[in-house]
């Protein structure tokens, strides 16, 4: 079993950054793919990037590439990701989540393709 709690998010005016933690307990953290995902109240849970056990594999939403980097320090258990030239739209819940299992490419960007999830951390950007 994994567990996973995300630390970091807060608020922000437009244009600032954040960097968001995420650690987790557990031994199969190094073997697993790692992603973030976001949600607004009444919407689904939409994804925002991932990243393969190694770090050197990773995929990004549309919306946030180039301006979010997700990496992970397996000797810590920890998967970031930072988040520069934050806009108003970018508010949302951000989630930390883990596949269980060797990880696999293409890197999966479906919410139901994870088995572990933290508790989510509030992003919110002010205009």
């Amino acid at each position: 079993q994994v567990q996973l709690v995300e630390s970091g998010g807060g608020l922000v005016q437009a244009g600032g950054s954040l960097r968001l933690s995420c650690a987790a307990s557990g031994r199969t953290f190094s073997s697993s793919t790692m992603g973030w995902f976001r949600q607004v109240a009444e919407k689904e849970r939409e994804f925002v990037a991932a990243i393969g056990w190694s770090g050197r594999s990773t995929y990004y939403a549309n919306s946030v590439k180039g301006r979010f980097t997700i990496s992970r320090e397996n000797a810590k258990n920890t998967v970031y990701l930072q988040m520069n030239s934050l806009k108003p739209e970018d508010t949302a819940v951000y989630y930390c989540a883990g596949r269980a299992g060797p990880s696999v490419l293409p890197l999966p960007r479906r919410a139901d393709e994870y088995h572990y999830w933290g508790q989510g951390t509030q992003v919110t950007v002010s205009s």
